[in-house]
């Protein structure tokens, strides 16, 4: 008897902060598995990039500028999608910023309400804009909200950002509740320490890496494919009876 295989045949996913580190390659696992993707960043040369990838993998690909702390440009995203694909099934909240690390004390109110703007606001507008989309055609979907373990125990020098991403798990299982009985699924992922260029204020520090790395019970800084796994049974049929949970892919970090 063959296995079962995760897949995404006939859906259609938009992907924020796409053009690279975890939205990457979240992209490119959702195309690899036979879903029609939505390239979203603010810069369009990245994207470009990453759809060049996924159409010499054989994959279907759209790049799209966005910054999801323009509604209006939210809107305009998931119009685009469906004007190319003809719907919308799946989102992937992954755009984020952290423009300020240092004592919570210290923090600036720019600084502050661009880390909100971003990673909260940004989250909640651009699902609702999918979300009317799918009521519009009584369809199913999925949301996948990238959160982190910083959303989840204290995290010194990084406060307002963690801030951020407890309001996205927060948000996640509220909409989780709310809107299950349009069969509409919301769950969240909360990465540990992730070898990326977003978080390279940490992996590049040898004291806060190794710090970490101690705490761990998988000794090793994830790779961004560690998370897409995870990031493509939630957005699939075979994840269908997932919602309202924040998953934790953190390598043991979060469980001594």
């Amino acid at each position: 008897m063959s296995q079962p295989t995760i897949h995404l045949e006939g859906k259609v996913a938009i992907v924020t902060g796409a053009s690279r580190g975890i939205g990457e390659s979240i992209a490119r696992t959702y195309a690899k598995a036979g879903a029609k993707v939505v390239l979203a960043s603010r810069k369009l040369e990245g994207l470009t990039e990453v759809q060049k990838k996924i159409e010499a993998e054989g994959g279907e690909a759209l790049a799209v500028t966005c910054h999801t702390g323009s509604r209006e440009q939210i809107d305009q995203l998931v119009e685009k999608a469906v004007e190319r694909f003809g719907k919308v099934d799946v989102l992937v909240n992954n755009a984020a910023t952290n423009p300020y690390f240092g004592p919570m004390m210290l923090v600036e109110e720019l600084a502050w309400d661009k880390t909100f703007e971003v990673n909260v606001k940004g989250y909640f507008y651009t699902t609702r804009a999918v979300v009317r989309h799918l009521q519009s055609r009584n369809a199913p979907g999925a949301i996948v909200n990238v959160a982190s373990v910083a959303g989840q125990m204290a995290m010194p020098l990084q406060g307002v950002y963690a801030m951020t991403k407890a309001a996205v798990i927060s948000m996640t299982k509220t909409l989780a509740m709310e809107l299950g009985p349009a069969n509409v699924r919301v769950n969240a992922i909360a990465p540990g320490l992730v070898d990326t260029k977003f978080a390279s204020a940490l992996t590049a520090n040898d004291e806060i890496r190794e710090m970490v790395l101690s705490r761990m019970a998988i000794k090793k800084i994830a790779q961004p494919e560690d998370i897409a796994g995870i990031a493509l049974l939630l957005a699939s049929d075979q994840g269908s009876y997932f919602t309202g949970e924040c998953v934790v892919v953190d390598g043991g970090w979060t469980i001594g």
